[in-house]
């Protein structure tokens, strides 16, 4: 997933302005310093770039090329990434507490490990995803499409799970609790169990 040569920070532009320098003027302003200025990156190719630990919490990236790049252990609370291109991207261990993945193409991305505590993930694409240990906890999942991901250890908990598509989900030792149906069309906890009986008998 992840072997393709990453892109450094130092060797990346964004209208004209080099990624470092607008990742340090991110950091100033999320520190509240003299001279920050928060990191607009909407759009940016940023794909195979190591973002790795990086802060881009409440940083603008709707719509950017994020394809297979590297945002291991990188905080990206309340960040808006609307539309963004997340394809087999390395998210392991990232903070995406309340950030915005409305319509965000994240197919074959790796989350685990991943805090996504009341993120916005509706009508997000996350098929064949790993998810191991993810927590998923007041998520907003309405209209994602889940099917053929891997929930094993994830916490799965207080959210709905409307028009959400489970079809071969993997839910092995996952915690499934106060799943909360709005209408008749709502994928219940029943179905989420059933969807993991699914995928571990074809397995």
């Amino acid at each position: 997933m992840f072997g393709r040569r990453l892109r450094s920070v130092r060797r990346i532009k964004h209208k004209g302005k080099p990624l470092g320098e607008i990742l340090e003027k991110h950091e100033r302003f999320h520190r509240q310093l003299p001279e920050g200025e928060q990191a607009n990156l909407g759009g940016a190719d940023l794909s195979r770039a190591d973002l790795s630990q990086r802060n881009l919490s409440r940083a603008i990236l709707t719509g950017a090329h994020l394809e297979g790049c590297n945002l291991r252990g990188a905080r990206l609370t309340f960040a808006d990434l609307r539309a963004c291109k997340l394809r087999r991207a390395d998210l392991r261990n990232c903070d995406l507490t309340e950030a915005n993945l409305e319509e965000a193409d994240l197919a074959g991305a790796d989350l685990s490990g991943a805090e996504l505590f009341r993120a916005d993930l509706r009508s997000a694409n996350m098929r064949k995803c790993t998810l191991r240990g993810t927590v998923l906890r007041q998520a907003n999942l309405g209209g994602a499409d889940l099917s053929g991901s891997d929930l094993t250890l994830a916490s799965v908990r207080e959210l709905g799970l409307d028009g959400v598509k489970l079809e071969g989900t993997n839910i092995t030792a996952a915690v499934v609790r106060d799943i909360l149906p709005e209408d008749r069309n709502v994928q219940t906890h029943n179905d989420l169990q059933q969807g993991g009986k699914a995928a571990r008998a074809g397995g």
